[in-house]
């Protein structure tokens, strides 16, 4: 379901993270805002594909 650079979001909230290693059951990411790219595992039934609602960029 997610690959390896995918964007994603918990389902409950939260910051935005990349996906390092994508499995069946677990993922690999980081926090987007992390230099230092600590690894954070979670589940993959527990994030969703990240998106922005509203008019983001708008003046």
């Amino acid at each position: 379901m997610f690959t390896q650079g995918d964007i994603v979001q918990s389902k409950t909230g939260g910051p935005k993270m990349v996906v390092l290693q994508a499995g069946d059951i677990t993922l690999t990411c980081a926090r987007v805002d992390d230099a230092d790219r600590k690894a954070i595992e979670v589940a993959a039934d527990s994030v969703n594909p990240y998106h922005e609602e509203g008019d983001f960029g708008v003046c």
